[in-house]
């Protein structure tokens, strides 16, 4: 008798700590951890920032503040545009406990790849949605690593491939110089645009005019713009830089009315600072805006009530992101990477931001992108409704972003 008690005793004890290890392996450290890596401080605080951190906590809430009966944490930090800065919080929130379980935004291209990479590299997954570089989905792809928004190759590519067929021919293109520290795969796209221009019958004035990061004074550089004769202006700079070269553009009259403004990295915060007299009839491609259909329009306006603005695109994707990540923790029963990845992978995402959007082998999220056009101040509702753009139309993703079979990712099997 006391034998069977004590086999009884065993087994209870057996499935007790069975259960205990089970729990203990499908969430770690009991809590779910989302880091949101930005810059809150610089010249891409307005497009991530603070409002992107606000967009996770969102999504987490809507998900019910829990999954899988674990609370689901945001946690933030400012890297400041400084990649050092970036990789001691990366390996802060890797080291500390409770652990990381997943990061995203990720502004800023060497913060994105490096960021990336450490993280793949200790099996937690990142979602990059404000960084232009295409890396991600190329030489520096990881399984554990999503694209998420947009990338330079469809921002570029896409966007001169639409201008052409619409009738504009010719190009001047001013890119920010990094030097050493220049994005090998966003300067490779854009290159790569230029090509495919030419090869559709437009002309792209080469070399590139050049400028250094944060810069003050753009006017020789726009002035060399001017010089080519050109019929659209391409401005392949972002965030304080593109504001103020678009803005000493229309100040001193650089360019007449028969030639077009464009932008390759242009968010609704940009086009808000500039203002409809200034950005009127610019045009660029974007994968959100919260005025698209009525699903955008009520995610806008619960944004706005927390933020008093309306969200960009990157900070839209954070949402989406945050949200499909979770999807997948609850599917897998567990925050292990890994498992979390196969189960984003083989979930369409469809939210307010896509409709059967799928993550593709080099780790694109692939979506509808949309060729924008601001809006002349006449044909506006008002700036301080944020009725700043119109859709022109939409594109579809195979027709914008990277064919596969072009991308150098080792996981694409050829």
């Amino acid at each position: 008798m006391a034998i069977m008690h004590l086999k009884k005793l065993v087994v209870a004890t057996g499935v007790a700590l069975m259960s205990t290890w089970t729990c203990g392996a499908g969430i770690s450290d009991d809590v779910v951890r989302i880091g949101v890596l930005t810059d809150m401080s610089g010249v891409y605080a307005d497009v991530g920032g603070k409002g992107a951190v606000t967009a996770a906590q969102m999504a987490a809430k809507d998900f019910g503040g829990k999954v899988l009966g674990k609370r689901i944490e945001i946690i933030s930090a400012d890297h400041k545009n400084e990649l050092d800065d970036a990789m001691a919080i990366a390996k802060t929130w890797d080291l500390q406990r409770p652990r990381v379980d997943m990061v995203t935004e990720l502004m800023n291209s060497q913060v994105a790849i490096g960021v990336s990479k450490y993280f793949s590299e200790r099996g937690v997954v990142s979602i990059k949605t404000g960084a232009s570089t295409s890396a991600l989905t190329n030489d520096a792809c990881s399984r554990l690593a999503v694209d998420w928004v947009y990338d330079a190759y469809a921002a570029s590519h896409g966007l001169l491939k639409e201008l052409i067929a619409d009738g504009v021919k010719s190009f001047s293109v001013m890119a920010t110089d990094y030097g050493d520290k220049t994005d090998k795969a966003t300067a490779n796209d854009i290159f790569l645009a230029a090509m495919a221009a030419r090869k559709a019958g437009g002309k792209v004035y080469a070399p590139f005019v050049k400028t250094p990061p944060s810069n003050v004074d753009f006017t020789p550089y726009l002035l060399k713009m001017q010089e080519s004769g050109a019929q659209g202006m391409v401005f392949a700079v972002a965030g304080g830089d593109f504001v103020n070269a678009v803005k000493q553009a229309r100040e001193f009259g650089l360019f007449g009315p028969e030639q077009e403004l464009i932008g390759m990295v242009v968010f609704d915060s940009d086009v808000k600072a500039l203002g409809l007299d200034v950005a009127q009839g610019m045009k660029f491609i974007a994968g959100f805006y919260w005025d698209r259909d009525n699903e955008t329009r009520e995610f806008a306006k619960r944004f706005f009530a927390l933020t008093k603005k309306m969200p960009t695109s990157s900070q839209a994707g954070v949402y989406s992101g945050v949200l499909h990540y979770l999807r997948g923790v609850q599917a897998a029963g567990t925050d292990e990477g890994n498992a979390v990845m196969d189960k984003m992978r083989a979930t369409k995402i469809n939210d307010f931001f896509a409709k059967d959007g799928y993550i593709r082998e080099d780790g694109r999220m692939m979506h509808d992108m949309y060729l924008m056009e601001v809006k002349k101040p006449l044909e506006s509702k008002g700036e301080a409704q944020w009725d700043l753009l119109r859709i022109k139309r939409a594109l579809k993703a195979d027709n914008v972003f990277k064919p596969l079979a072009q991308s150098t990712c080792p996981l694409v099997k050829k």
